[in-house]
């Protein structure tokens, strides 16, 4: 079961959970939670296709923190169908894990999101797929890895003609944590069109990214979610008007109106 892109289908002892119900499976080997498992596939193209089996227990709990992140993200216009609603909330509770910094320390780090990418690639607008790698393997393009580093710590790496490194540099924070809380101030929630989403699911995108001159300061920067910041970085853009009104505009220049909410 299960399909590309790293959807999971969630056959769950007992059923019950929208958008989570499996097929019709055995009783459930006792009453503890010795029979889960979980699985993950990796693809050729970096996705992966995932697989768990929980008892009733443990299903009500992935069932629980998978429905709050989906009625908590719930932005006007969305057609997303459930299935893209329940993997979009993993992501976020993965996302937001990560971000926590509570994790268990990983060899003396923090769990983290790497990526690897060549600077002349980071910087080429016109550079394509599989441009850099991630720290699992997966190969993802030049405009994915410039949403990573949007809002990221960057690390400067010299490689020699063997590819053993030469220099490591320092670890830098594009955006440091005073300018990420005014962002939140003033933004408060993601910006783009009709979504709201909590400042704390959110990255600080910057308007104009800062590998093409773009300063890190307030009036630069805007508030996305995680899904958000992914179209944002593919054709979509924002932008503030002078009265302090934030705009979403399509890829070929459409503006997203968000009509009234009806009664």
């Amino acid at each position: 079961m299960g399909a590309r892109g790293g959807r999971v289908a969630a056959p769950v002892a007992g059923g019950g959970g929208a958008g989570l119900r499996g097929r019709t499976r055995p009783r459930w080997p006792g009453a503890g939670p010795e029979g889960r498992r979980l699985t993950i596939a990796k693809h050729s193209d970096g996705s992966v296709t995932g697989r768990f089996d929980l008892d009733a227990v443990g299903g009500e709990k992935v069932q629980a923190a998978i429905e709050s992140i989906v009625q908590a993200d719930r932005p006007r216009g969305d057609e997303r169908t459930r299935a893209q609603q329940n993997a979009d909330a993993l992501v976020q509770l993965c996302d937001n894990q990560l971000a926590s910094g509570d994790l268990p320390i990983l060899r003396t780090v923090k769990p983290h999101v790497v990526v690897g990418i060549d600077l002349d690639d980071l910087v080429d607008p016109a550079t394509g797929a599989a441009a850099a790698e991630m720290g699992f393997g997966a190969t993802i393009s030049a405009a994915r890895a410039r949403y990573l580093a949007c809002d990221g710590s960057i690390s400067r790496i010299v490689m020699g003609p063997d590819g053993v490194p030469l220099d490591l540099g320092r670890d830098h924070r594009v955006v440091t944590p005073g300018l990420h809380k005014a962002v939140e101030r003033r933004d408060e929630s993601c910006v783009f069109a009709g979504c709201g989403a909590p400042s704390w699911w959110c990255d600080v995108h910057h308007l104009v990214h800062w590998l093409h001159g773009g300063e890190t300061n307030l009036q630069n920067s805007a508030l996305l979610c995680e899904r958000h910041h992914t179209k944002v970085h593919h054709g979509f853009r924002v932008e503030r008007d002078p009265g302090g009104r934030w705009r979403t505009y399509r890829p070929h220049d459409t503006e997203i109106l968000i009509g009234p909410l009806l009664t």
